[in-house]
């Protein structure tokens, strides 16, 4: 009887250590830029989740691709197959909000197959959510700013040439 309690209590205790551990990675789901950076040696070569805007271009490299994921705080490179970039339509830039993806693969501090770069071996690689152009709209207050300012350096403009003149 003592020996089916043991059994079972360790199978309580090996499944509860199982799903609150992942519960944790589930709860916690990606990791941050920063949180990555500052503890690099934890998560080095291990599995980890991120995700962020897609900014810069998409780099080919024959097979696979150089993509950076900024999650609002840093950008993180990602050497994803390249196949995998064909969904990319915005990159972040200037004049666009790049796509959002998710990346999951594994953490290099100083990746040796890369020249010693931090980054992630993407494994899955999924769009979020699209980016889309950004249209910038020019605020009236400092449009009229501006043409006053350029109205009175036309006029200091002119002054100067007058009394270039008279000399």
């Amino acid at each position: 009887m003592k020996r089916k309690f043991d059994v079972k209590c360790t199978v309580l205790a090996v499944l509860l250590i199982t799903f609150v551990g992942l519960g944790e990675s589930v709860a916690s789901g990606n990791i941050s830029s920063a949180e990555l950076i500052s503890n690099a040696k934890k998560y080095d070569g291990k599995q980890v989740g991120y995700r962020g805007e897609i900014i810069g271009e998409v780099m080919k490299r024959g097979d696979f691709a150089w993509v950076n994921l900024h999650d609002g705080e840093n950008a993180i490179g990602i050497w994803v197959p390249f196949v995998l970039t064909k969904n990319i339509i915005y990159t972040g830039s200037y004049k666009a909000k790049g796509d959002i993806f998710e990346v999951f693969g594994v953490f290099n501090r100083a990746c040796p197959e890369h020249g010693g770069d931090l980054d992630i071996h993407a494994e899955v690689f999924n769009k979020i959510e699209s980016g889309m152009i950004v249209s910038e709209e020019i605020n009236p207050g400092k449009k009229h700013k501006a043409l006053i300012f350029l109205g009175v350096l036309v006029l200091i403009w002119i002054l100067i040439l007058f009394l270039r003149k008279q000399r």
